[in-house]
Parts: C-alpha cells; structure tokens; sequence
C-alpha cells in the first residue's frame, strides 16, 4: 500500500495531537471540512478540543497561535494557500520570529504554507515564499521534498523551540507517493541537506518540488549521453547546509542551483553567492541557476508549465553547464 505525501503530512498531525497535549491545530476550514486539501480529515472527530476552526483573518490567527506558543502550547497553523500569509507577514517576522530576541521566551510556533504551482492555480494560489520568510532572523524555513520527510519534518518542527515555516508542496500532494513503511527509513538531522541522487560530472541543487524533477532530468541525462548527474536536496532553506552542498562540488566542479521561486533576490541567487565565496576554487566552470520566469504566475496550464522549471528545462540547463 503506498502513502502520499498528504497522507504523511495528516499522520503527522494525528501523532502529534495523540502524544503531545500541548499540540493543536488551527486553521480555516480545518475542522470538519478537514482543511482545503484535507490535511487534517477526521482529526476534529478524534481531538474535538485541539482542531479549531479560525476566521478568515490570517493576522488574527498568528497572533493568537504566538500569544499560545508564548503561554507554552505547541500549535500548527495551517494557512490555506502560502500566498495567503503575506496578510500575516507582520504577526510572523516582527512579532513571532523577534520574540525569543526581545524576552528570551521562545514561541514555538508551527506555519503550515501549501505553497507552489499546480496547473490553473494562478497568481494568487501558487507563489513559492521560501526566500521571503528565510530573511528574517528567528524564522526556521522548511521545505520537504520526500514523503518521509513530509512526516519527519513537521514533527521536528513542532519540537523546535522557535517559529517554523513549512513550506509543502501541492503539487506534490498527491503525485509523491511512497511505501507504507516509510516511518521506517532513518530520520535525518534538522538542518542538513541529503544527495537524492550521486554522480560525478555535474550538482544540482534542489529543495521541495524541484528536487524529484532534478533527479527525472539526471536520469534522462544518464540515459542519454552517460553523464552521471548529482543532486542535493536542500531539505531546509534556513539554515543551509552549505558543507554538503561544497562537498558535493568539490566532487563534480560544476553545479546548477535549481528553485520554482523568481529569481531575483531568491534561494538559488543565496546558494550560488555562497559558493562562489566559499568554494570558488573547486568549479570548473561558473555556477549557474534556474529559476521560475520573473512574471506573475499565469493562470493557463500551459502557460504555468512554460513559467516554472521542469524536467525539460533542468535537463537544458545542465547540458549547458557541461558543455561550459
């Protein structure tokens, strides 16, 4: 029997709230609708307390899950679209990410952002904010690319004595599926990045959706021409693991930083900065980068597809950076 990605996120929760009293969860529509892509389904029946409904009011809800978080509580917001918290931006990276600086209390706090781009979604329900949050001091930002990690990751989270930003993918939701034993694989350290797949000629690094289309386009470059592509999944964007990342140049001497966000100011513009200062001597040839196009995101399926990386275009960007 195989567990999807959502599933893992929901079971995560269900753990949780059956461990952990001071766990609860709080969102629109997550009580008996079971939130809008049904993350928290049948969990208002078996925790009626702890799985609370809230207004339409995202500024409204960070401040009461900090002011809880404060009070000693552990609780999972979930925002229904990432698009969505920018209306809770001042709650977040002033109030929660500032706290534990400003009084030496941590708010513990636990930010569920359904983020990224699904086909007909558009401008106001597909934006990557991982670089966005990641500025700020005090803001932990996660970015799951596995059903494993899905699960790990949220329940590390909500042990993390600061606030986290989850950051899960819908398009991933569902498509990303994995055996039923997953839990079983061993778990990895907050904060350090793993190698989806190894190789010798060439990095890509990747996080969240971006990552299993690096490792089909690595794959379509082995098959095609022999070159064996590695691919670091970041896993996290604060903090970054920067010594797996340099390790894994060091193999290869040429790397492509991949990521679904727009490129000006983002992740991969961070990532490259830093190995060029850090491990300008092991490339071969200058990093490069592959981003989702600097326009809003457009609605037709069509035009979506021709707006974020894919397989196709990853796979382009590393015959380029081989042939350099």
């Amino acid at each position: 029997m195989s567990v999807t990605y959502i599933d893992a996120i929901h079971d995560a929760q269900k753990d949780l709230l059956t461990e952990d009293r001071d766990v609860f969860l709080y969102g629109q529509d997550i009580g008996v609708f079971g939130g809008a892509f049904k993350a928290t389904k049948g969990l208002k029946e078996l925790f009626p307390d702890r799985v609370i409904d809230a207004p339409i009011s995202e500024d409204a809800m960070a401040g009461m899950v900090t002011g809880a978080a404060v009070m000693g509580k552990k609780p999972i917001m979930e925002v229904q679209f990432a698009d969505f918290s920018t209306i809770a931006f001042n709650q977040i990276v002033n109030m929660a990410a500032t706290h534990y600086y400003r009084t030496g209390i941590p708010a513990n706090i636990t930010v569920r952002l359904p983020c990224g781009g699904t086909p007909g979604t558009g401008p106001f329900h597909s934006q990557s904010l991982e670089a966005l949050f990641a500025h700020y001091p005090g803001l932990h930002v996660m970015t799951p690319a596995t059903v494993a990690d899905a699960y790990w990751m949220l329940r590390q989270a909500v042990e993390i004595p600061d606030p986290v930003i989850f950051l899960e993918h819908k398009f991933l939701y569902r498509w990303l599926k994995a055996e039923d034993n997953y839990r079983e694989a061993p778990v990895i350290p907050f904060g350090t990045a793993r190698i989806a797949r190894t190789g010798k000629h060439a990095t890509v690094v990747a996080y969240s959706a971006m990552v299993p289309e690096a490792v089909r386009a690595a794959d379509l470059l082995e098959k095609e021409s022999g070159y064996e592509v590695e691919v670091v999944d970041l896993r996290t964007v604060r903090p970054l693991d920067m010594d797996t990342v340099i390790a894994s140049v060091a193999r290869t001497g040429r790397v492509l930083v991949v990521g679904e966000d727009f490129p000006w100011g983002g992740v991969t513009a961070e990532v490259v900065s830093r190995i060029v200062a850090e491990g300008f001597h092991l490339l071969d040839a200058p990093p490069q980068r592959l981003n989702a196009r600097d326009t809003p995101i457009p609605q037709h399926p069509n035009l979506w597809k021709a707006h974020r990386p894919t397989l196709e275009s990853i796979a382009a960007s590393i015959r380029h950076l081989l042939s350099i």
